[in-house]
């Protein structure tokens, strides 16, 4: 419990500091609500001054009317300026924030992006959203509460003291003693009780956001397992145990809610006691005491809402954590310093003594790796699962930093290189490419957004996908759904081609992208391969080694070592070689004849 209290006040710390960071982007904006808010506030606490001399007024007579009119226009041009004060603050906090609530959603989402691999592999695409988006919004909830409910009820509060202390010190003490009580109790409820309830509530809620995405993402695969009963089931055990947890919370909030109204009704007793005494003692006037009465409804009806505000407060703080966390995080692979932009253009690729450890693992995957790609080369990469071929690429494209030794291409160093200029001129497509709901020709322009529609077209007749786009009933507009489950496996895969076509960049990176399609679409697919490796330096990861027989050079990796190299036919004259080993138990032991083909 201790330490949960420890990290509730950590957590509204950071958010606060979070807050007030982002306010100082917008100072003008900031102290034009503040100033509002506050000076609408005091006219609220003159008023009840003039309500009091109208009372006394009115008590002696017709004669005293004048002092009745002066206290009433009074009251009213009070009443007008409030109007006016608070619709100016009203009218501020808006632009404030909404350009608060943009930039820290573009913030959140700028980061995530940027993000390790290693970091998305760990995460929900739907707990990240809800993250952001119930952040945003928790944004809007305390941007109200500090600036339009607490900061004017602390002005009623502290002005209300010192006027009623001025006047009659014993009520200033009354009136300063229930004040600070009833805030104690609320911060002291809000923050050690309600706070360490609302955070595993709001866990759960990202929880159910997370298993929403999995399930509905992957819905193909609950069809064709008729598996809807179950993952119903899998989201029932989610939703009851955030439900529990939920209940305790709006409980606490209820018994919390109960008790500060009780201490409100002992401090209006306690006030209005007061004020009858000094009534009887005969220090205060009828209109006087109208006066206490009527400051004491207004600071009655502030403290009232502090509770709500603090517990507002608290909740928006809980909801914004999360999102204030992805703000924290460290990127896992920034730009270093001083990066400029990478220039490619012979498309060298060198690994020099490079050594490279996963986070968290002790043994190296790669030590005092040494290997070079030629320009123009076309290198295939084969080994069992989790050999290092995938790694390696990987390290060309900086997804990851190496732990000793460098990447170079074309001579400079990867590491000094800004990721962006380095990722766009290295084109790949995946073995299973992901595509965007959005258009066809929107999808193959992502290589090249400034594309024309000639060059989206001419990209894709080299893909081998023009013609089955052109004869969708919208061609190049119709919408692939989500990651292109409207298209083919080999649809897909010739759209990622065509994509890579129009990048046009110097090094190509291919993972066995015909591995599990049929024989026509695997022609088209190759062929349009054989096309887009043409002059450029091409890298294959291989599961099929049929499709690497016409590498320049192959790579044979083995637990993160290349133990041989050589062209296919090289290769598999070797006796006990790993890569003649591999392509038997693929073609069934008919290696001779498969080896005279190859030749």
């Amino acid at each position: 419990m201790v330490k949960s209290r420890v990290e509730g006040s950590q957590v509204l710390r950071n958010v606060l500091v979070f807050t007030l960071r982002h306010w100082a982007e917008h100072k003008v904006l900031v102290f034009v609500v503040a100033a509002a808010m506050m000076l609408a506030t005091v006219t609220e606490l003159v008023v009840p001054v003039y309500a009091g001399r109208l009372v006394d007024a009115l008590a002696q007579g017709r004669e005293f009317a004048d002092v009745a009119l002066d206290a009433f226009l009074v009251m009213a041009g009070l009443g007008l300026t409030m109007v006016v004060l608070r619709h100016l603050a009203w009218w501020s906090i808006v632009p404030l924030t909404l350009g608060m609530m943009r930039k820290v959603s573009q913030g959140a989402f700028h980061r995530v992006q940027r993000f390790s691999t290693d970091w998305h592999n760990n995460s929900f695409a739907g707990s990240i959203v809800r993250k952001i988006t119930r952040g945003m919004w928790a944004l809007d909830m305390i941007n109200d509460v500090l600036l339009l409910a607490l900061l004017p009820s602390l002005v009623v509060l502290v002005g209300t003291v010192l006027l009623l202390g001025q006047r009659w010190p014993v009520m200033g003490v009354v009136m300063a003693l229930g004040s600070i009580a009833y805030v104690v109790l609320t911060v002291a409820l809000a923050t050690r009780l309600i706070a360490p309830a609302s955070r595993l509530s709001n866990a759960q809620d990202t929880r159910i956001g997370g298993v929403l995405a999995d399930a509905l993402g992957g819905n193909a695969v609950v069809k064709s397992f008729g598996a809807e009963a179950r993952e119903d089931a899998r989201l029932s055990r989610v939703v009851d145990k955030w439900s529990r947890r939920t209940h305790r919370t709006w409980m606490l909030h209820t018994w919390s809610g109960t008790g500060q109204l009780a201490l409100l009704w002992f401090v209006r007793s306690a006030i209005t006691a007061t004020a009858l005494w000094l009534w009887w003692q005969g220090r205060a006037t009828p209109g006087e005491i109208t006066y206490v009465l009527t400051t004491y409804f207004v600071v009655h009806g502030y403290l009232r809402d502090i509770g709500q505000h603090v517990h507002h407060l608290q909740r928006s703080v809980n909801e914004m954590e999360e999102m204030v966390q992805l703000h924290a995080e460290p990127m896992g692979v920034a730009d270093s310093p001083g990066a400029q932009p990478l220039s490619i253009h012979a498309g060298e690729v060198k690994f020099d003594h490079v050594t490279f450890c996963y986070a968290g693992q002790q043994t190296p995957l790669y030590r005092d790796l040494n290997v070079r790609i030629a320009p123009g080369e076309r290198i295939g990469l084969v080994g069992h699962s989790g050999s290092g071929k995938t790694t390696f690429v990987k390290l060309i494209q900086r997804l990851y930093d190496v732990t000793e030794g460098r990447v170079l291409i074309d001579g400079q160093d990867v590491v000094h290189a800004t990721q962006e200029s380095l990722r766009s001129q290295i084109a790949i497509v995946q073995q299973e490419p992901i595509l965007f709901h959005r258009s066809l020709a929107e999808n193959i322009s992502y290589a090249r957004p400034e594309a024309t529609m000639e060059d989206i077209e001419r990209a894709a007749r080299l893909a081998n996908a023009h013609d089955f786009i052109v004869r969708l009933p919208r061609g190049y507009q119709t919408l692939v759904g989500e990651r292109g489950v409207k298209l083919s496996g080999g649809e897909r895969q010739r759209v990622a081609l065509a994509r890579a076509f129009l990048a046009n960049a110097p090094i190509l990176i291919l993972d066995e992208a015909t591995s599990s399609l049929d024989s026509e679409s695997e022609a088209l697919i190759q062929q349009a391969m054989d096309r887009l490796m043409s002059g450029r330096t091409s890298i294959v990861i291989a599961h099929r080694l049929s499709t690497v027989r016409a590498m320049d050079r192959i790579l044979v990796f083995e637990h993160g070592r290349i133990v041989e190299e050589g062209s296919h036919e090289a290769l598999l004259r070797r006796p006990h070689g790993h890569y003649k080993r591999l392509f038997e138990r693929q073609s069934g032991g008919a290696t001779p004849q498969l080896a005279r083909e190859a030749g």
